[in-house]
């Protein structure tokens, strides 16, 4: 037998026992606290409280998943499982973030909410043109990120849908345009993500789009049942991936092929962040079927894949989405990678890669991983769709929200038998929509609460949602946090698939300070999307602490959070932090020192910032 053959054999088997195997008696019981709790008693014990306050805000959007044809309505909650998504600018320079969430059926308007000065907000996708982007033939929405293509300093937004993608261009926040400038964007890709990144540093923001059914299959009139994964652990005849290169403002070029990054696995889920250092940045996908992968920047050259060398792209899971943070203060970035499990069914666990160190591969820097989520108590989610960050009751960690469910209809039914008979079955089985069982409304991983999991600093997670006015159960998608009142909390949106959309109001302990960081770039692109920034400062302790984070084109799974970055600090003696270090796109640094907290501060790129590399 040929070794690739017992390679690919172990790795079949390990499957069949994860999908198999009842759930094991669930560890570290001690660290999931769902008492309901009061306002006061969530503030004394966690920091902080959280509140739905949707409709008091003016905020009533609730999605419609879209229709499919006639040979997929058997199974049309799975083809049209997604499409509810969330993201966060200031569209019109007020000082105030905004948000828009995306619609799917035909018909039905995306939303754009733009914020008031009380902290309310008015939806206007209407005035300013965004709203009608749900038609045959043109596609259904599926997500959408922002960032200023043009450098004129207002926020663009595009929109990616199962259908053509549109690129729209804020005028001075009056209402948008289509962008008029010659794109090579596809005429139909079936979407689910997509990231901004300056991939070679020329100081105009870049494209990633990803695809996950193929371009050919249009699930409103469908050509070939045969448009399924044809397999469940190395799927490669998903949707194509594109790169798409901003030629200074004026249009978009596809280099996807002779960058490397010509693949077909099915990805769910992307984000970019520099993640060895070398001032470009690289890119990490969650890939549904399959292996995930990262992708390094060689200085703007062409991506290479470094995935197995790095120990993240080993086992093949369900990932779901992926999200880059700084979980343990260390000045490096780890990546959570959500994917599913289902009690006494299947369990993947979600993983958290933690760096462990680099190696050089052809001169090439390549961090190398441990996966903790286990002993971090983050590998149990559920169906997790999402795994979003920020410092929720601004102790100075980052905590871990995870949105989860799948398919809530009739109560007390169950899919998950039929389901696994079609994908323990062979390829040709797979691959064929009619081959699998009707759903006749029955719930599939449905009725999941959401988690959120709060950071003890020592390296452990606690799950505390209906502690702290977070319990939610209503198949979330998309997840964003934003500022609203500009007061130093981060509240949260909430993107939930075929139900209203949900908006939490946080409550934070006054006793802990804050700073937020808006950077713009001078001669990097102009929203700054790539650049890290790392905060240094002394808790009244007296023990040294330093975060880093980066300024992001897109997180998570369908979703892009403000750009503005947040550090909790926790209890503080001092009126300042000692540093704050930035580092931005293609390798220059600029250093702030003694920087006041609990406010806001605007940094602009220096003309005399110092190349690192």
């Amino acid at each position: 037998m040929k070794p690739s053959t017992l390679k690919y054999g172990s790795v079949a088997l390990m499957f069949v026992a994860l999908f198999f195997v009842p759930e094991l008696i669930r560890q570290f019981t001690d660290q999931t606290d769902r008492a309901q709790a009061s306002a006061e008693e969530s503030l004394e014990r966690y920091g902080f409280f959280m509140e739905e306050v949707s409709q008091e805000l003016g905020v009533t959007f609730v999605h419609q998943r879209c229709d499919v044809d006639d040979p997929l309505k058997h199974i049309q909650p799975q083809i049209a499982a997604m499409g509810a998504s969330v993201s966060v600018a200031d569209v019109n320079n007020d000082g105030y973030q905004d948000f828009y969430v995306t619609n799917s059926a035909f018909g039905e308007p995306n939303h754009l909410y733009i914020q008031q000065s009380d902290g309310t907000f008015e939806e206007q996708a209407s005035i300013y043109g965004v709203a009608d982007l749900n038609q045959y033939p043109k596609g259904s929405s599926m997500g959408s990120i922002w960032a200023d293509v043009n450098n004129d300093g207002w926020e663009d937004l595009f929109v990616y849908r199962y259908g053509k993608p549109v690129l729209f261009v804020n005028q001075k926040g009056q209402k948008f345009e289509p962008f008029e400038g010659a794109t090579q964007f596809p005429d139909w890709v079936n979407s689910n993500s997509a990231v901004w990144l300056d991939y070679n540093a020329d100081g105009y923001v870049d494209l990633f789009l990803t695809g996950y059914f193929k371009e050919d299959v249009d699930i409103w009139d469908l050509d070939d049942t045969r448009m399924m994964p044809d397999s469940y652990e190395f799927a490669t005849n998903g949707g194509k991936n594109y790169l798409f290169r901003n030629d200074g403002g004026r249009g978009f070029t596809d280099v996807t092929q002779e960058m490397g990054l010509d693949n077909r696995k099915w990805t769910l889920a992307v984000t970019s962040v520099d993640i060895n250092g070398s001032g470009f940045p690289d890119l990490i996908l969650a890939n549904d079927y399959g292996v995930d992968e990262l992708f390094l920047n060689e200085k703007g050259k062409r991506f290479v894949d470094m995935g197995p060398a790095s120990s993240m792209g080993d086992i093949p899971k369900s990932g779901m989405s992926i999200t880059a943070a700084d979980f343990y203060n260390q000045g490096d970035f780890a990546l959570y990678v959500t994917n599913i499990s289902e009690a006494g069914v299947l369990m993947q666990g979600n993983n958290l890669w933690v760096p462990t160190g680099s190696t050089t591969i052809d001169g090439i820097e390549v961090p190398t991983y441990a996966n903790t989520a286990t002993s971090a108590g983050v590998e149990q989610g559920e169906w997790a769709y999402s795994g979003a960050v920020t410092d929720l009751n601004n102790n100075g960690t980052l905590d871990l929200y995870i949105a989860n469910g799948f398919y809530s209809a009739t109560p007390n039914t169950d899919y998950w038998y039929d389901y696994t008979k079609v994908v323990g079955a062979n390829s040709q089985v797979i691959i064929n929509a009619s081959n699998w069982p009707a759903m006749k409304e029955r719930t599939f991983s449905g009725y999941q609460q959401n988690r959120l999991m709060l950071n003890d600093g020592s390296g452990r997670f606690r799950e505390v949602s209906s502690a702290v006015g977070a319990a939610l159960d209503k198949d979330s998608r998309a997840v964003a946090f934003l500022d609203i009142r500009n007061d130093g909390t981060m509240d949260m949106v909430v993107a939930n698939q075929h139900a209203p959309v949900s908006v939490f109001k946080n409550q934070v302990n006054q006793d802990h300070a804050w700073i937020q960081i808006s950077l713009e770039g001078t001669q990097a692109n102009r929203s700054a999307i790539g650049a890290s920034v790392t905060v240094e400062w002394t808790d009244a302790q007296g023990q040294a602490q330093r975060q880093k984070q980066s300024v992001s084109g897109g997180e998570a799974f369908s979703s892009q959070s403000s750009r503005v970055l947040h550090f909790g600090l926790g209890v503080m003696d001092s009126d300042t932090v000692e540093n704050v270090t930035i580092h931005w796109p293609g390798g220059k640094r600029d250093i702030y020192e003694a920087v006041p907290h609990n406010q806001k501060h605007t940094l602009q790129e220096s003309t005399s910032a110092r190349f690192d590399n």
